[in-house]
């Protein structure tokens, strides 16, 4: 035994004589005497842990989990839980360390003790308590992970959750998203199940209620990674259609420095592709082209009277427009004949002229970017300005594609793009570094590049993208705008 252990049972005795001797003398008696003993003893060493000379709270602390046997062991993660309130880093520190250790001796008994805490201990405690078994739970080794502690945490963390702050909901999600027993489909659609309860998909939107805009905000980041071709997304983009979309612009930000409508418009189209059967396909569908159309305006009016100066350009909001394109060919899949049969002939013509208009001025800022681009390799990619127009060239690729498949006749849904702020795949990253320069002229790729009908706006297109490049980079709020120049 330590000479540390020696001091404490020299306090004890020292402190509490008479009642020790009595606890004693029960150990010589029958089995109620025993048994009183037994849970006595520990008793003494629980007080330690709360006295105010820190070194003794560390000692006790540390002498606690010998005491951690049977029944005792939910009472010390009890203990051992409230302990995690101390501003002493040092023993706090200890008291995780000392939580570890029970828990490989008895997983379910020290999941009470912690969840008893949670569900009814001080604040301070309960969120302490949800960040150590966030953060330290998939540390445990796989023995002390059983498929009954992993029942038990989903089972506790339900209750949990029909009362939780923003910070512990993403806590929590992320404690039950990596249990083994959910990654199957049926699992990973509890875990939706969880999120749509908690995003309150029944009731209508307040947009101007910060609070319920946070809330829809975290719950669709937690089930963006849930869903898959089996576990759909249907109720949250029916929801976004139905409710979100219609009052985009009156959305209140959470945060002052979040584009909460870009924003919103990533989540949708990051959800879109795996919707399952909607009931109001058409009708979203409507909505989304509806919202699509006021984000790709007309050409200027001296534009269509074949003038070559325009006093005012459109403001274009590229990465919107991506995200909004996106969505609608993802959605479009579902119904092939919506741009066919059911818009009006004068809103698609409409429509059409809009597209026509955008992908005139993206045909020359891709080459601008790519002739930019062209030769840099590695270190040269990564610099603040070449970053900003990798970042470009992905958006504009993609709105590019997307408009090719709409001005097929009928429009096709067919092409495939990754949206630009998803991680590169290997086979992309190949791509991005153009090996040889080749003149301009050249680059007339009618495969990656539409090439709509030469007339009226083509002598607009020199000020439209020059004009479009600054609004662009303004559209992404990136730092240091001034490094990137027109080519």
């Amino acid at each position: 035994m330590s000479a540390d252990s020696n001091t404490l049972i020299l306090f004890l005795l020292s402190q509490h004589k008479d009642a020790y001797q009595v606890i004693l003398n029960g150990v010589k008696g029958g089995p109620k005497e025993k048994r009183l003993a037994a849970q006595f003893i520990p008793k003494f060493s629980l007080d330690l842990c709360e006295d105010e000379d820190v070194s003794i709270r560390r000692q006790a602390i540390k002498e606690l989990p010998r005491f951690a046997t049977g029944e005792n062991i939910p009472r010390v993660a009890d203990i051992l839980t409230q302990l995690l309130q101390t501003d002493d880093t040092a023993e706090f520190n200890q008291v995780n360390g000392a939580l570890l250790s029970i828990f490989k001796l008895d997983a379910k008994g020290t999941l009470g003790g912690l969840f008893s805490q949670i569900l009814q201990g001080e604040d301070i405690v309960r969120e302490r308590a949800i960040k150590f078994l966030s953060a330290k739970m998939k540390t445990l080794p796989e023995d002390v992970l059983s498929k009954e502690v992993e029942e038990l945490v989903f089972t506790e963390t339900k209750k949990v959750l029909e009362d939780v702050t923003g910070e512990e909901f993403v806590l929590l999600m992320r404690l039950v998203s990596g249990l083994k027993i959910l990654q199957t489909v049926s699992g990973r659609q509890q875990l939706v199940e969880l999120v749509v309860e908690q995003a309150f998909l029944e009731q209508a939107l307040n947009p101007a209620d910060t609070d319920t805009v946070d809330r829809l905000l975290q719950c669709t980041r937690q089930a963006l990674p849930l869903f898959s071709k089996n576990v759909h997304s249907t109720r949250f983009v029916t929801y976004f259609c139905e409710n979100v979309l219609p009052n985009l612009s009156a959305l209140a930000s959470p945060a002052p420095t979040l584009d909460i409508q870009l924003e919103v418009l990533k989540l949708l189209a990051e959800m879109s592709p795996f919707c399952g059967d909607m009931e109001k396909l058409e009708a979203n569908l409507h909505t989304l082209f509806n919202k699509l159309l006021e984000f790709m305006p007309l050409p200027p009016e001296d534009a269509e009277n074949g003038e070559k100066e325009s006093s005012e350009e459109p403001k274009l909001q590229f990465s919107s427009v991506e995200c909004l394109l996106y969505s609608f060919h993802q959605l479009g899949k579902k119904l092939p004949d919506f741009l066919l049969d059911k818009v009006d002939q004068e809103k698609l013509k409409d429509f059409k002229i809009r597209l026509q208009y955008f992908a005139r001025g993206l045909q020359v800022y891709i080459r601008q970017l790519r002739v930019a681009l062209q030769g840099k390799t590695g270190d040269a990619l990564k610099t603040e300005e070449n970053k900003i127009k990798v970042v470009a060239l992905k958006i504009t690729n993609n709105i590019n594609i997307l408009i090719k498949d709409l001005f097929h006749n009928p429009p096709s849904y067919k092409s495939s793009v990754t949206l630009s702020w998803k991680p590169v795949q290997k086979s992309e990253a190949g791509a991005t570094a153009i090996k040889k320069p080749v003149p301009v002229a050249q680059r007339r790729d009618a495969r990656q590049i539409y090439n709509p009908p030469s007339g009226k706006y083509s002598a607009t297109i020199g000020n439209f993208t020059y004009v479009c490049f600054f609004i662009f980079v303004f559209t992404l709020n990136l730092k240091n705008m001034n490094m990137v120049k027109c080519v």
